[in-house]
Order: structure tokens, then C-alpha cells, then sequence
């Protein structure tokens, strides 16, 4: 699903990604990990293709990432750590804003069905301006989920939530079928609840581990977003 090959990438002299590799297959829930200015937003912008790729290779689904071809865009969805909603508009107008974006028309079944899914149908005609930090996030879930993509990235999507907000991401994030996942996080429990895989990003180089073998060898003290 995922296949990152020998990909470097660098500012100036300094070099953030050191020949890192890494495979994520269908339906893994692989959590990115590593301490302040390890790197991880400049792997998660050269897997969407907002930062050329100096080196080494990147493909969605068997599709190399060039500026030339957008065909693996098709496969992929991303959700930044802080979604742009618009605070005067309802949840509903919102998702029907951003599916009228993308695809021109709305399709108001699966507008419910993905509010549903989220637990935002009963405050789908509530102002977002009125929606807690659980509810902004869960509702830029929803719109992510829209457009039925198989991979999904999602950046720290329980940053800045209380404890009751991020136990609902979460419970959306386990009930999710048939997706493939890479989640950006730096909370231990959020790890082992819902991820199958551990991408350690560590003075420019990257190890993958089931979450049990990260667990049994690496100590998260420190790990930050």
C-alpha cells in the first residue's frame, strides 16, 4: 500500500530523512513516532507530494509519487493535525462544502452515513462554532472518510482533545474497516489501542516494529509531537 525506498530529504546541510525504507501493507495501523524535529512532518508532506523528493522513491498502491502523474492520489486521504472548518456553518454544511469541493455534488447518503460514523448526525445541524475540540476533530474525520479512500494519514488526530474526545477518535479509528493507516502520535496508550505497527524515526532513520516489539525495546519518554 505504502512503499517508502532509500528516501532523503534535507534543508540546507541538514539532512531530516537518511535513506529511510519503509513498507506498510494493507490494513496495518502504523503509528509514526519520534521526538521533536525528528522528521515526521517532512515524511508525512514528501508522502503526499508537497515536498519533492530529492532522493530514493515513493508509491501509493503500486503508483510512484511524481508531479507528473496523480493517479495515487485516488488512494489516499490525509487529515491534518488542525482542520479549517468554517465556525458559522453547521457540521452538515460543512461536510456538504467540502464533498461539493472535491467531487462537485454531495452525496447526501453517504454525507450521513460518515457523520453517523463519527457519532455527528444528532449535532449535524449544530454551528461548528458550538462544537467542542472532539467534535472539530471527529467532524474533519468525517470529511476525510468521505471520499472512501483505502489509506488514510492522519497528523496527531487527538492533539489538543481531553481525555473523553480522544477515547472517541479512538473508538472511530478501531471501528474503521478495510483501511490502511498511518498515525502520527506521541501517546502510548492511543498506540497500543489501536495500532498494529510502530514507524520509529530516529537521527534520520527509520525502524518499523510490531507494537509489541517497540514496546519491549524502546521507551517512549521524550517522544513528542
Amino acid at each position: 500500500m505504502i512503499n517508502v525506498t532509500n528516501l532523503d530529504q534535507s534543508f540546507g546541510k541538514k539532512l531530516v530523512l537518511d535513506a529511510v525504507t519503509l513498507e506498510i501493507h494493507k490494513n496495518e495501523i502504523c503509528a509514526l513516532v519520534g521526538r521533536n524535529g525528528a522528521g515526521k512532518s517532512t515524511f508525512i508532506n514528501s508522502l503526499l507530494g508537497l515536498l519533492p523528493i530529492k532522493q530514493g522513491s515513493i508509491s501509493i498502491n503500486g503508483v510512484e509519487v511524481t508531479k507528473k502523474n496523480n493517479e495515487w492520489k485516488k488512494a489516499i486521504a490525509y487529515l491534518p493535525e488542525k482542520f479549517m472548518l468554517y465556525p458559522m456553518l453547521t457540521g452538515l454544511e460543512n461536510m456538504t462544502f467540502f464533498a461539493e469541493a472535491v467531487f462537485k455534488t454531495a452525496n447526501t447518503e453517504r454525507i450521513q452515513q460518515v457523520l453517523t460514523s463519527v457519532r455527528l448526525w444528532d449535532d449535524r445541524d449544530v454551528q461548528v462554532k458550538k462544537y467542542s475540540k472532539g467534535m472539530l476533530q471527529r467532524l474533519g474525520l468525517a470529511i476525510t472518510l468521505y471520499q472512501d479512500s483505502n489509506i488514510l494519514i492522519l497528523d496527531e488526530p487527538t492533539s489538543g482533545i481531553d481525555p473523553m474526545g480522544r477515547k472517541e477518535i479512538l473508538e472511530v479509528l478501531g471501528s474503521l474497516q478495510d483501511k490502511t493507516i498511518l498515525l502520527s502520535s506521541h501517546h502510548l496508550d492511543e498506540i497500543k489501542q489501536v495500532c498494529t505497527h510502530v514507524a520509529y524515526l530516529n537521527d534520520g532513520k527509520m525502524e518499523k516494529y510490531t507494537v509489541e516489539e517497540f514496546l519491549s525495546t524502546h521507551n517512549l519518554g521524550g517522544i513528542g509531537s
